[in-house]
């Protein structure tokens, strides 16, 4: 299990800058739309690109989706892409470390492809406990999104046939008026963070730089008000996006992001949860590098394109030196035929290579994929319309590999949709999965292992119910052969890596979101995940379990008027295995208020965790690994 990554190597997985990789041709996604665009689609309404990587309107988009603005993200003054995310109906997030290293799962799984800018940003490594290859927190800033768009289900056309659980797509700002921002706060367990923003334009050229620092003392657990050991942590983050026109229909852009950290590693040892103490397992210094340079053609038409080179980088020391690199090449064009379709097609190439694994065991293995894929969206008539996509990969170890998908999206009036989408899975193993033999933590990979293959489907509808409220329902069914799990046996105290049973996942979405007047909007959320088979062995249990939220419901109640804004998140879980779990269910709180002093300087504060009340516990063969208690923050937000 994922905690268990904490005693050991296991902060290494989330090579998630060196990510970028892997079979998708993606880096496509969001490059495509030019940033004047985006910024533009600030209603949920209105246009998004990620499930088509195209522009295209919500209601005309097949697939279950959900979008976080930057305005959402300043009124609730996130720190983090977890926090930014994690009150969407079904999205469940691991945290590990008090919030260090964040997974997402998307359908209950943790194959999620996430891409910033069209740059895909998982990790070739891989995370040895699990299925997860995107630690959210590499990302150094939220302060230059433009707005999150989540895409629930998999895209295997497009992205990756690794893409099951789905795709998250976070499409930064683009420099428009001259301005410097600040913002300071101050908080619980010794914490102080500073982060200052600064863009602006000067005739073809614009700029939007980020750079923070953060400092916290410790951690505290509500087990019984646990201070704990070993928790401090330091951290930096810089980013810049630079962006020059030639035209009104091509641009070059050029991004850079650095993020630092280090942090102690804990866990919690004890025979009862009146009984804990921490214990220290050394430092975890994570170092995230990553720059792209893009070329951007046919920009405010139907099917833009690009071209692009990028190269990510990731170094961890935790009791051993993990140096990763993923770099590669992307580029996508689209046509208009007929009027009645709009094709694009796109060809990639990724490498993704391990060096220096010295805790692992293995040093300059590497894996390449290289990839085409063809997609078009065809305009039936009679307000249908018909999606289809074909992708092949070659990866240089498992072969060629294709994968079809299919949409479909009706509007039978003007406020309702439904839809329906079908693809093929093909998720090859990580280089952790292949490779990893560290003898001193009794953690080994397996060479031999087969891809994982299988398919997903989801089935939709959307309903706009007036002006002031919107209704979704969406149901989900996903299948894998040979899962690959990472297996720890309570009889040996030994880890490793094998291709379980088949496993088969379901569930449903039920969203509902309105607004009562200019002051007031609230939405509610129901999710229901079921694994048919969850892949154990007779001495101890699989680290990627999966069923983290079996039902999951959110609440979010937002008020705001004059200079006030405050909002209030609810989110609990229950069915949740009491074999990996402190009790069968579980609940959260959080709450921001904030004033505006004047027009350009807010003062806010935030609680989360607002009852103090312990939202998860993982267990494993070294103790017991708490979630963090109360946390409280003041601060404020000036611009010059």
């Amino acid at each position: 299990m994922q905690c268990q990554e904490q005693a050991g190597r296991n902060w290494k997985k989330r090579s998630c800058f060196a990510a970028l990789a892997g079979a998708v041709a993606a880096s496509v996604c969001a490059a495509p739309v030019s940033a004047a665009e985006v910024q533009d689609a600030t209603d949920l309404g209105e246009t998004v690109v990620t499930a088509e990587r195209i522009p295209s309107k919500r209601m005309d988009t097949p697939a279950n989706m959900a979008v976080v603005t930057a305005k959402e993200i300043a009124a609730n003054h996130y720190a983090t892409v977890a926090e930014a995310i994690e009150n969407i109906n079904g999205v469940v997030i691991r945290h590990m470390g008090g919030g260090k290293q964040d997974y997402v799962y998307l359908n209950g799984d943790e194959r999620v492809v996430l891409l910033v800018d069209g740059v895909r940003m998982n990790d070739a490594m891989g995370a040895s406990a699990g299925r997860a290859s995107v630690d959210l927190n590499m990302l150094p800033s939220v302060k230059n999104i433009q707005r999150i768009e989540v895409v629930k289900g998999g895209a295997s056309a497009l992205y990756g046939s690794d893409a099951v659980g789905g795709v998250i797509n976070i499409i930064t700002k683009k420099g428009i008026q001259n301005e410097t921002r600040i913002d300071l706060n101050t908080g619980s367990w010794r914490t102080h963070n500073m982060e200052v923003t600064n863009q602006g334009s000067d005739g073809t050229l614009s700029w939007f730089v980020t750079g923070s620092l953060s400092r916290q003392g410790y951690l505290n657990s509500s087990l019984g008000d646990l201070t704990i050991e070993n928790s401090d942590s330091t951290g930096n983050g810089f980013a810049a996006r630079l962006d020059g026109r030639f035209d009104d229909r091509s641009s070059l852009g050029f991004s850079f992001a650095h993020r630092s950290l280090d942090a102690g590693a804990y866990n919690i040892s004890g025979t009862s949860f009146d009984n804990v103490s921490s214990r220290a397992n050394g430092r975890l210094r994570e170092v995230f590098n990553d720059y792209a340079l893009t070329y951007r053609f046919k920009e405010g038409t139907a099917t833009p394109g690009f071209l692009r080179v990028f190269h990510n980088g990731k170094t961890i020391d935790n009791q051993g030196n993990f140096d990763t690199t993923y770099y590669g090449a992307d580029y996508q064009n689209g046509w208009t035929l007929g009027g009645a379709h709009r094709l694009i097609a796109g060809l990639s190439y990724h490498r993704g290579v391990g060096t220096n694994i010295s805790g692992g065991g293995y040093d300059g293995e590497g894996v390449t994929n290289t990839a085409l894929y063809v997609q078009d969206t065809w305009e039936l008539g009679g307000n249908v319309t018909l999606i289809p996509g074909i992708r092949m990969d070659h990866h240089s170890k498992f072969g060629t590999h294709v994968t079809p998908k299919i949409a479909l999206n009706y509007r039978p009036a003007e406020d309702t949709q439904v839809y329906a989408s079908w693809g093929r899975v093909f998720k090859a193993p990580t280089l952790d999965d292949l490779y990893y033999n560290n003898v001193a933590w009794g953690m080994y990979g397996n060479p031999n292992l087969d891809p994982e293959t299988g398919w997903t489907a989801t089935i939709g509808v959307r309903q706009k119910v007036g002006r002031h409220a919107e209704v979704d329902l969406s149901y989900f069914q996903s299948e894998m052969k040979d899962k690959i799990s990472w297996v720890f046996d309570r009889a040996t105290y030994q880890s490793f890596v094998a291709a379980n049973e088949d496993e088969r996942k379901r569930g449903l979405e039920l969203s509902y979101r309105q607004t009562l007047s200019p002051a007031w909007s609230y939405e509610l959320g129901y999710s229901y995940v079921y694994t048919e088979k969850d892949a154990r062995d007779g001495n101890g249990y699989t680290w990627d379990n999966g069923n983290l939220q079996p039902n999951g419901y959110r609440i979010g109640v937002h008020y705001a008027k004059g200079p006030w804004k405050a909002n209030l998140f609810g989110r609990y879980a229950t069915g949740l295995d009491t074999g990996v779990y402190h009790n069968s269910s579980a609940g959260i709180w959080d709450l921001n208020v904030s004033y505006d002093i004047l027009p350009n300087w807010t003062t806010y504060l935030r609680i989360n965790n607002l009852t103090d009340a312990e939202y998860y516990v993982y267990k494993n063969s070294y103790g017991y690994y708490p979630g963090t208690g109360r946390f409280i923050q003041i601060g404020m937000n000036y611009a010059f």
